[in-house]
């Protein structure tokens, strides 16, 4: 079972969000909480997978992502937002979430989003807009970073192509015939290479690069 807590002020999308889940079968959402109590609630339940509002009104999301980053051994965060556009998207790509989510993200939908990220996926929302990627790179431009791309291996630029796909570390050992746990090595090398803290960050420098198609691949 991937276990799942949701963080969000508003008790109707806490409970719509179980519902949905707990229903998949093979999800199970351990608990939800309001940002004040957030990371009480995941270090007791430890969950695999968080989805935690970017905006509330009581903790700052981005604040209780960073304390979430900061327990040992943290789970994937994806936040999840109203707006595609949101000024805050940019901030938490930076600061190591799995990805975003909008709020009205298809139920059949949200069930793949989990097992995605539970699996070492990054999440985009299909509504992405290309102010907001802009805004992540113009916000977190990084010329050591950038040429550091150039100084992978050809496996690891194979990998990081795949991660900017969206696809799990198992489904990467799959494409290229390794086991999840060397692609789970490899993945470190690689964000560690690229002076990243997530998927995400590797994801949209491997677009900077030119690495993905249609940028030169």
């Amino acid at each position: 079972m991937i276990r799942v807590v949701v963080v969000d002020d508003e008790a109707l999308v806490r409970s719509g969000f179980r519902l949905i889940l707990d229903a998949a079968g093979d999800i199970e959402v351990v608990a939800t909480a309001a940002g004040a109590n957030a990371v009480d609630e995941i270090t007791r339940h430890r969950p695999d997978v968080v989805l935690l509002d970017i905006r509330m009104p009581d903790v700052d999301g981005l604040t209780v992502l960073s304390r979430i980053r900061a327990l040992p051994d943290p789970p994937t965060v994806a936040m999840l937002t109203t707006f595609d556009s949101d000024e805050y998207v940019a901030a938490a790509l930076r600061s190591g979430a799995a990805g975003f989510l909008l709020k009205d993200t298809d139920p059949e939908q949200l069930a793949h989003f989990v097992r995605t990220l539970a699996g070492g996926g990054l999440v985009l929302s299909a509504k992405v807009t290309r102010s907001v990627v802009d805004r992540y790179l113009d916000g977190s431009e990084d010329p050591a970073a950038t040429a550091s791309v150039g100084r992978l291996s050809e496996r690891e630029r194979q990998i990081l192509v795949l991660i900017a796909d969206g696809l799990s570390n198992a489904e990467i050992g799959t494409a290229v015939h390794l086991s999840p746990g060397t692609v789970k090595d490899h993945v470190s090398a690689i964000l560690t290479k690229l002076g990243v803290t997530g998927r995400v960050q590797a994801a949209l420098l491997a677009q900077r690069a030119g690495l993905l198609a249609g940028d030169g691949r």
